[in-house]
């Protein structure tokens, strides 16, 4: 009779749709370190990611009283490698899902944090997406535009069949207006990086995930977000821009799904790092695309030093009176994040809206 690896069977049960824990000797030692072998074969009775465990079915399947699986797991939920509701638990998809809330909650031993780190950043660095579904992946992560966008960055372009409102969601001001409640949480993409020794050189961990409303307040009673005055939060947001890191946000579809953005660097993101590495975008363009205004733009290259995709670039001249020198942009490239607009010291740039596209829900808004 073979031995049954459950190790591997939690591994099977870590996907939903193409979100899936790959089968490689990191993730079997990642897994390994999140669960030991008395938690693995509990967990192995687990429902796929999205849906919930009972302790009645627990018991039921394993033959071990509700109140010892409770004992058993009561570690795992601590730590963040599962979440307990009232009525169930849940297994999170390797990343997105326990990644976060692991490096959120912060609750393991200082080893192991180190340990789940450095496999953690060998995966982001290592791991070649699938090149061929590109266009499929990571569908609900996109950029909102600064918080100045529609005052001082938007400009509409009459000659595009496109609404001219800037939907309330679209920018990262609404997030502000609309909420009292405002905390910040340490980036776990560059707390990785700090933990395994290449820290980022664009802004440090605290200057990280900013959440809005009740989920800033669930985080901040349990210790793992700063709270924040509203005129802090929008000084956050401002020297996030000035930094250079791009407001993604998930499952953020109307005015009332606005609770977290992600401020991403491409030197530690885990969703950015791969896609500048393999030249795709990574995420959903947002409706606009930035464009440059050649009277005012002086080529000092502060938009291509800030793009974090590099889909800017300085068109050296040929001609002797160096009229053909320009900023040209990368469409194939450009997020649509308004960056190189925020940072512009000569407001020569503008954010002009294409495209009227809506974003979908994205399949782990559960975990919001």
């Amino acid at each position: 009779m073979l031995d049954i690896d459950n190790y591997e069977v939690v591994r099977q049960k870590l996907r939903i749709g193409r979100i899936a824990a790959p089968k490689h000797e990191k993730v079997s030692e990642l897994l390994r370190i999140f669960w030991n072998e008395v938690e693995i074969k509990i967990i192995t009775q687990f429902n796929s990611v999205g849906q919930g465990t009972t302790l009645e079915q627990l018991e039921e399947k394993t033959g071990i009283s509700k109140e010892k699986i409770e004992e058993i797991l009561d570690r795992s939920v601590r730590i963040g490698t599962m979440i307990k509701t009232d009525s169930d638990y849940r297994l999170l998809p390797l990343v997105p899902g326990m990644f976060e809330l692991y490096f959120i909650t912060r609750k393991d031993t200082q080893e192991n944090l180190n340990k789940v780190a450095r496999i953690y950043r060998y995966i982001f660095k290592n791991k070649t997406p699938d090149l061929d579904q590109v266009d499929t992946m990571l569908k609900g992560f996109r950029p909102l535009l600064p918080y100045d966008s529609e005052e001082k960055l938007i400009k509409v372009d009459k000659s595009f069949d496109v609404e001219n409102q800037v939907l309330p969601y679209e920018v990262v001001k609404n997030m502000i207006d609309k909420n009292e409640v405002f905390g910040v949480i340490p980036c776990q993409c560059r707390l990785v990086g700090e933990l395994t020794g290449e820290p980022c050189q664009v802004a440090p961990a605290e200057m990280g995930c900013f959440v809005v409303g009740d989920t800033a307040e669930r985080w901040i009673s349990q210790g793992s977000a700063k709270r924040l005055t509203k005129e802090e939060a929008i000084e956050f947001i401002k020297e996030t821009e000035k930094r250079g890191l791009v407001h993604n946000t998930i499952s953020d579809t109307s005015k009332d799904t606005s609770k977290f953005i992600c401020n991403c660097c491409t030197c530690h993101c885990g969703v950015l790092l791969p896609a500048k590495k393999y030249d795709y975008k990574g995420v959903i363009a947002t409706n606009f695309v930035p464009e440059f205004d050649i009277m005012l733009c002086t080529k000092c290259e502060t938009c291509m030093k800030k793009c974090p995709n590099e889909a800017i670039y300085h068109l050296w001249p040929t001609q002797s009176d160096s009229s053909d020198e320009k900023m040209k942009l990368r469409e194939n490239l450009c997020i649509g994040c308004g960056i190189c607009a925020a940072n512009c010291p000569n407001n020569a740039i503008k954010m002009v809206k294409v495209r009227n596209d809506h974003p979908p829900r994205f399949p782990l808004d559960f975990l919001l």
